[in-house]
């Protein structure tokens, strides 16, 4: 039986690990630096309130996908959200218009679900809380071919006959520079995926005891040059909210967050407010009765990575996968990925 590690525990792993279940034998074990699963599909709750703070939900884009959430996976929580999105411009003039998704999928339970219900179908062994710091290559005593993994604890885990990597583009570099691995092609490896371009997201979330009334699920901001980069209605959700009050997730510009990442959460969730309620033109939002936040350092990517370096290197038993390898940060991109590199890691087997 083979051993494969899966260094990180986003949707693309999930959709991997359910591949890898399926067509091998493979005792696969997943190792996560944070307490929860999913990555930046990722559900808070407070109260009787459910709202997704980083990915918003998934689109229809791709059939693979389509198929996974409608029929691989329990439907049992699966919620469409119908109302449209809408767009605005640098000087915060809202109009219709840009809603070309079919649909736009979550759960009642918020997205999380997708991993959560997608490892749930496999025997992965998952250890939460636990960060990876050194990949090494091993070449000695009947491992010859294998990998071991290092976390900051100290504790080694392996050996593994195979391991993807699943953190964003600059984390996963990082392992791949400092790797005891001696392959020609491991600095190329770490120098295309630290490439990969991210745009930083600092997310707002403003809870109000009244109900919102708008004709729009949520807004975008096509020219990107407001301070505001999109703008949701978390009650548009079912069961995410409760009737007559609303939750707005804002998510800010890219150089608007870069800006106030490190800043006092406090002083930068009340400028979004403001934003907030200039944009929409109601001052009561200025002052919401609670409020969440999240810096996403590292939130969408905006290329993908040359597929040579990448090949390359799983011809030694070490895969890359996630949105940012697909080159379009989206849920469903990721699902697509982890997929298909769960295809070649079943057929290398």
């Amino acid at each position: 039986m083979s051993r494969i590690a899966i260094v990180g525990a986003g949707v693309a792993a999930a959709a991997a690990s359910t591949v890898l279940e399926q067509r091998t034998d493979a005792a696969v074990t997943v190792l996560e630096k944070s307490r929860g699963l999913g990555g930046r599909a990722a559900t808070r709750r407070r109260a009787e309130i459910v709202y997704d703070y980083g990915a918003n939900y998934v689109k229809s884009d791709d059939e693979r996908v389509v198929e996974l959430l409608t029929e691989t996976l329990e439907t049992d929580g699966l919620v469409d959200v119908t109302e449209p999105v809408w767009t605005f411009d640098a000087d915060g003039t809202i109009s219709e218009g840009r809603d070309t998704d079919d649909h736009k999928w979550t759960y009642r339970a918020g997205l999380t679900q997708i991993a959560k219900r997608l490892f749930a179908r496999t025997g992965a062994e998952i250890h939460r809380e636990t960060r990876i710091e050194r990949l090494e290559r091993v070449g000695a005593d009947g491992d010859a071919g294998r990998w071991r993994l290092a976390d900051a604890d100290g504790t080694t885990w392996g050996p593994f006959d195979a391991v993807l990597l699943n953190p964003p583009a600059p984390q996963s570099a990082e392992l791949i520079r400092t790797a005891t691995w001696e392959h020609d092609g491991r600095d190329a490896l770490a120098t295309a995926v630290d490439d990969v371009p991210y745009r930083t997201i600092w997310t707002g979330v403003f809870h109000y005891p009244f109900a919102l009334e708008r004709p729009y699920y949520a807004l975008v901001n096509t020219d990107k040059a407001h301070e505001i980069g999109w703008l949701s209605r978390e009650e548009c959700k079912p069961d995410h909210v409760p009737d007559d009050e609303s939750l707005l997730i804002v998510q800010a510009n890219h150089e608007w967050s870069v800006d106030r990442v490190d800043d006092d959460p406090e002083t930068t969730l009340a400028e979004l407010a403001e934003l907030t309620a200039t944009l929409l033109e109601d001052d009561r939002l200025r002052e919401p009765d609670w409020s969440d936040h999240q810096g996403w350092r590292y939130a969408l990517p905006e290329t993908g990575v040359d597929r040579d370096p990448l090949e390359r290197a799983e011809r030694e038993g070490l895969y890359c996968l996630g949105d940012w390898v697909a080159g379009d940060g989206r849920v469903h991109a990721a699902l697509r990925n982890g997929l298909a590199v769960g295809d070649r890691v079943s057929a290398d087997r």
